[in-house]
């Protein structure tokens, strides 16, 4: 029964456990007579853009009422002073309310579809009361931390005379010869010369306590020249920052010219409501932003964060601001900016943290917006520099950093909403943060971190190869059995990107590849090497169009094998122990073959170790020839005893067949002639045998040779003759012979393995 109710509550109020992706200001305030526009923001997709946004006004009841909507309907109250425009590029609408009253304060809601639906964001609206219209008061309004002039007009008798503004409470600000202490640094007069009958009075970073009435007064007594200012310090409303999960946003700070060569910062404010720094152009920096944030200074008081890899826990309200300290203080120009995340994002899950070891690779799989496929692709490295910095190190319009050549390649997948990068032959010093970013969205920038462990690659390739023109040349790349089901494939390397070879079956070309699946290797084949094969070549893995680990090899190419140097096949046997290192280039028809394995020098002997790199030690000059001759010895004592096994064999079978050849019968049927000791028909049902009843009858010829005993015994050889022995049939005799032979093997074979183990 509870959980009948709970599901027809879930249904009823879906708002309550849901959270909606538009985002709005929380509150905005105005005084009457003025205009406020207010900003909402929604998920940039294709239904959102087209569908019905609204401006709605909530009553005591929960009743949300329409004043205004993007399909052309607006309230009588609204009518002449209110408007809404949609910005579907931005993934926002405005609403626009001019001549504002204090009738307007209430609880609003700005949304889109059904205002009683639960997409939708709830503004509160505070119109005040202006000041009171007085024709010798002018007012001043500023934000916090700005800079006011006052203007403080005089007579021309007074032009000689003090110079003062004062408060209200009559408190001394400044005069021509004084300055108060709170405002000391902060406030001057400024007179512009004897036929100006005018002074100024300037007051720079403004605090919320220099707000009230001022005085401004020229001469002295019942002459003097009086004017009331009224300045009104206002704190900066935030700016609204609408954010993707897992994307990045811009923050762009203008604090004006006066503050270029003051330290800039921006700033997190927490629940004490301070300001904590999250990045300053003074170097300090926050950890919970390394490796996803810079600050770029752009003159001028300019300057922009760069926030990405977005978190649920960054929303919050930022400000950003300047002071010699790098941190908030009172009177010192800031803005505000409240930054929302939304957490139905369409930007794809990606891993935020991948671990590569030294010697292999990692491939980076970054997301982009698919109306932009045609823009161009980048990945840089972030470093930790004052301000954070991230060089580019690969695009995809061909540009590469020289230090990268050969490690770095940029896939593209058109229409795929993703691109890969591979980063292969991995250093410690490879470790570090990577984004990936276009020229299009500024919001689909999204940073991983790159971790090096201890390990050892999976995939194995020799490390340089030396081709020589007009030969042939295959190189192998050794795989595990985890990546037994994955597609393998060779690519050569130019220019950041990896063209893939060819396979057999595809089209004919001097680049082939092939795969030896029972020895867990894959073959790349040069036809006819020219010089412009010279280069980088890759191996990988791939799976579902997800690329995988790589390995790479540099390929020279030269016109003659240097020191005649030959490169041995691949050793489809990791776990064998290699003696002695063939030499590392061996022409067999006209083909070179690489070995996989990883050659020192010439002479060099490789241990194998398992799964583990090939380890090398040095040999002396002989033990090449050495190695050659103990194969020659191994190869036979391995032949010359099982050719004595088979011909005593042979020569048993035969003596048993001729001695017993009396009382046998001879079969022939059609072409094959066969003997067959008649008591085998005897006896064949004992052994299992069947009659072929169902055969088609095969005319047979039958022959009983009276010269059985001639030809068992040659003319002219006579022997005594022998007490008669019980006969047996040719199929014991067989037996026996057959078990004789089984005997003489295993004595063979024993003595074999008394013989140093060679084989």
């Amino acid at each position: 029964m509870r959980l009948f109710l709970l599901t027809c509550l879930m249904a009823v109020f879906p708002v309550v456990f849901m959270k909606s992706p538009i985002f709005g200001p929380a509150e905005v305030s105005s005084v009457e007579g003025n205009l406020v526009s207010i900003k909402c923001y929604y998920p940039a997709t294709s239904v959102n853009r087209h569908t019905r946004k609204y401006w709605c006004r909530q009553g005591s009841r929960g009743v949300c009422t329409t004043l205004i909507s993007s399909e052309g309907y607006v309230s009588k109250d609204y009518l002449g002073r209110a408007n809404l425009t949609n910005f579907p590029e931005e993934g926002a609408f405005v609403v626009n309310i001019s001549q504002l009253s204090r009738d307007d304060s209430g609880r609003y809601k700005c949304g889109l579809g059904i205002s009683s639906r639960g997409l939708s964001f709830d503004v509160s609206l505070e119109v005040s009361q202006g000041p009171d219209p007085q024709d010798d008061i002018e007012v001043y309004t500023v934000d916090l931390g700005r800079t006011v002039t006052i203007n403080c007009p005089f007579k021309r008798e007074n032009s000689q005379k003090m110079k003062y503004l004062f408060k209200e409470t009559g408190e001394l600000v400044i005069n021509t010869n004084y300055v108060n202490p709170n405002f000391k640094g902060r406030a001057s007069i400024v007179i512009q010369g004897t036929n100006q009958l005018m002074f100024n009075v300037i007051i720079k970073q403004l605090k919320l306590s220099d707000a009230g009435i001022y005085i401004c007064q020229a001469g002295d007594g019942s002459s003097s020249n009086k004017k009331y200012v009224d300045l009104q310090v206002l704190e900066p409303e935030p700016e609204l920052v609408y954010g993707e999960l897992r994307g990045s946003v811009n923050f762009d700070c203008a604090l004006g010219p006066e503050e270029t060569n003051v330290a800039q910062f921006l700033c997190r404010v927490n629940s004490q409501g301070s300001c904590d720094v999250v990045i300053n152009t003074l170097g300090k920096r926050d950890p919970a932003f390394e490796g996803r944030i810079l600050l770029t200074q752009r003159g001028n008081g300019r300057f922009s964060v760069l926030l990405t890899g977005l978190k649920k826990g960054d929303a919050g309200h930022y400000l950003c601001g300047a002071h010699p300290g790098g941190q908030q203080k009172e009177g010192w120009p800031i803005q505000a900016w409240q930054l929302f995340i939304n957490e139905e994002t369409v930007i794809p899950s990606n891993p935020s943290v991948v671990k590569g070891v030294t010697g292999g690779s990692v491939s980076l799989l970054c997301p982009y917006d698919r109306k932009e496929s045609n823009s161009i692709k980048y990945l840089c490295r972030w470093e930790g520099t004052q301000n954070g910095h991230c060089p580019l190190l690969v695009s995809s319009d061909g540009e590469v950093q020289e230090e990268h050549e050969g490690r770095l390649a940029l896939f593209k997948e058109p229409g795929n909403g993703t691109y890969t990068v591979i980063l292969n032959q991995l250093t410690t010093q490879d470790a570090g943060f990577y984004w990936c970013l276009t020229n299009g969205n500024t919001r689909w920038r999204t940073s991983t971190e790159l971790q090096i462990v201890d390990g050892k690659p999976s995939l194995k390739v020799p490390e340089n190869v030396t081709a020589v023109l007009g030969k042939s040349l295959e190189l192998q790349c050794h795989f595990p059995c985890k990546y037994y089901a994955f597609e393998k494939y060779w690519c050569k390397w130019s220019n950041g990107e990896c063209r893939e070879l060819p396979s057999q079956d595809k089209s004919p070309s001097q680049a082939l590849v092939t795969c030896d699946q029972n020895n867990r290797f894959i073959s790349m084949t040069l036809n006819s090497v020219v010089k412009e094969d010279e280069g980088w070549y890759w191996c990988g893995v791939r799976k579902d169009h997800n690329y995988g680990e790589t390995a790479a090899v540099y390929v020279a190419v030269e016109e003659v094998a240097v020191g005649s140097r030959e490169v041995s096949p691949a050793n489809t046997n990791p776990g064998a122990e290699e003696k002695v290192a063939e030499p590392t280039v061996r022409v067999i028809e006209n083909k070179a073959v690489v070995n996989p394995r990883l050659f020192a020098e010439e002479g060099a002997v490789v241990e194998d170790t398992g799964d583990q790199e090939p380890g090398i030690r040095a040999s002396s000059d002989t033990s090449s020839s050495e190695g050659q001759s103990r194969s020659s010895k191994v190869l036979l004592s391995t032949l010359v005893p099982l050719g004595l096994v088979l011909t005593a064999g042979a020569v048993a079978v035969w003596v048993a067949r001729a001695r017993h050849r009396k009382n046998v019968d001879r079969v022939s049927i059609r072409s094959y002639r066969t003997d067959i000791s008649m008591s085998d028909f005897d006896n064949s049902r004992e052994f299992g045998a069947v009659d072929n009843m169902g055969a088609a009858p095969v005319t047979q010829e039958t022959v009983l040779e009276e010269k059985a005993e001639a030809m068992a015994t040659p003319e002219g050889n006579t022997e005594p003759e022998e007490p008669k022995r019980a006969k047996r049939s040719s199929k014991e005799e067989a037996d026996m012979a057959y078990s004789a032979f089984l005997l003489q093997s295993g004595k063979i074979a024993a003595q074999g393995q008394e013989e140093p183990n060679e084989v």
